[in-house]
């Protein structure tokens, strides 16, 4: 059974979450590397309404600038003083055509783990049914605190019991509702006329419609979720943690199906737009986010964080911070290594133990082992850089660029004053300051004659235990 597209999606936002006690706006908190509201707006896109509300009140142009990022067609509803979920959904139709007619699906910021296919599932009893209105639903062990959905012998939904009023009897009752709906438009426009703020909070209630629509001799009708993190939102960040971790849970479950081996799932955390390919292989205390991609037979950790990097088939990163770079075929990267953004790490190359590079292009079967810094830089294909080597690209008020060509040799303790160039089969001494070009197939020196002064120590450090220790070799070398 599928869903027509909706005339509709109102994703209800206008919140302030104060039990999160944060600066940043509720809906904006993240998991899986993307904000609750926006998680919300993917899930409600798959049903390729012919339009999306968002209903917006608290940090206004905060919250409106992130969701056009996220949906730029998104139409934005800014709910006014009057409270509560009636008003915030009627502000919202008044975004859409004054004759706009079908199902108007109603959903929140807040419940990140609700999916396309559930409401879909939602639209499609809806329309099948013909339903005036349709409430999705879940089934909890424990419902304290959730409003009981009442049903008639029928199955239809007579009612939503609120805990606070419920009997004893409707309180045994396990079913919840959502606040997820499903409305025919024409029944919700004209339902919400008659909701008033008549009651004990001053609100207008969005479950009014409900009794409205059935005594106007619609059906009301309810969709039980079998999942119920589908309709868990996130009060406090205690529940966002929870939410964030059920859905890595989700998120890890999915990939080892697809044919990636994670070796430890409760140390992974792997975010929502992350692609991995068959045959990776992810070590314990990783973490990948943003728009990581990772080839075949790559292996990943342990002890790793990559943002927003590619990596290509049969590479390998070890206890290595990387962010917005690419890592080639075959290349490998730490341990210990820093690859800051804008580097491109050449096929079968290396960047090695303690390195740091940042807008550095580093040619096919370049190695940058040990202990150094490659910033501003390109290093050409096959070269070797020395232990400790360094480009001094800042000259306190502007970045320069160092070129060193390919098969070059740079000795330990390089360093190498931009800008600069070196061409290609150079080599280096050690401990050479290079502040002139070197041509190709030259080697570059920074030579001083060494002068040892003799009994320097006996004399300048004459109580010392290095002074007794000299002493005694020269004793025993007379």
């Amino acid at each position: 059974m599928e869903a027509n597209a909706p005339a509709a999606v109102i994703v209800l936002a206008a919140g302030a979450g104060t039990r999160m006690k944060s600066a940043k706006p509720k809906i904006l908190h993240e998991i899986g590397g993307k904000s609750m509201v926006g998680h919300a707006l993917a899930a409600a896109a798959e049903l390729n309404p012919q339009r999306l509300v968002a209903v917006v009140r608290h940090e206004r142009d905060r919250v409106v600038e992130h969701l056009l990022n996220i949906h730029p067609d998104l139409s934005i509803a800014d709910q006014d003083e009057i409270p509560g979920t009636g008003r915030a959904v009627q502000v919202g139709l008044e975004a859409l055509d004054a004759d706009a007619s079908g199902t108007v699906v109603v959903t929140y910021g807040d419940v990140p783990l609700l999916t396309g296919e559930q409401l879909g599932q939602l639209v499609a009893t809806h329309e099948a049914d013909g339903n005036a209105v349709t409430v999705l639903t879940a089934r909890l062990d424990d419902p304290t605190g959730y409003g009981r959905i009442v049903r008639n012998d029928d199955g239809s939904v007579a009612g939503i019991v609120e805990h606070k009023d419920a009997t004893e009897a409707q309180r045994a009752l396990t079913e919840v509702n959502s606040g997820i709906y499903a409305f025919d438009a024409d029944v919700l426009r004209t339902a919400l006329q008659s909701v008033t703020t008549d009651n004990a909070q001053g609100e207008m209630y969005l479950t009014d419609v409900l009794s409205i629509a059935r005594e106007a001799g619609g059906r009301v009708a309810a969709v039980v979720t079998q999942d119920r993190w589908q309709v868990e939102g996130a009060n406090d960040r205690v529940q966002l943690a929870a939410l964030g971790k059920e859905l890595n849970r989700r998120t890890l479950t999915q990939w080892m199906r697809a044919g990636v081996t994670i070796v430890d799932p409760e140390s992974t955390w792997i975010d929502v737009e992350v692609a991995l390919s068959n045959d990776v292989t992810i070590k314990p205390g990783t973490q990948l986010h943003g728009a990581t991609a990772i080839g075949t037979d790559a292996v990943i950790g342990p002890d790793t964080t990559l943002t927003n990097v590619h990596v290509g088939q049969g590479a390998t990163v070890k206890r290595s911070d990387v962010t917005d770079s690419t890592i080639g075929a075959g290349a490998s990267v730490g341990p210990f290594a820093y690859v800051r953004p804008g580097t491109e790490l050449g096929p079968e190359a290396k960047i090695g133990a303690f390195y740091e590079t940042k807008n550095a292009k580093i040619g096919r079967g370049a190695k940058l082992s040990h202990l150094g810094y490659s910033g501003d830089s390109e290093i050409g294909e096959f070269t070797n850089i020395g232990c400790g080597n360094i480009t001094a690209n800042y000259d306190g008020e502007n970045k320069h660029r160092t070129v060193i060509g390919s098969h070059v040799r740079t000795a330990s303790n390089t360093v190498f004053v931009a800008p600069v160039t070196v061409g290609d089969g150079a080599y280096t001494g050690a401990g050479a300051v290079v502040r002139k070009n070197v041509p190709a197939g030259a080697l570059a020196l920074s030579v001083a004659p060494q002068r040892n002064s003799e009994g320097w120590t006996q004399a300048k450090r004459p109580d010392s235990d290095s002074a007794r220790a000299a002493a005694a070799a020269q004793t025993h070398d007379s």
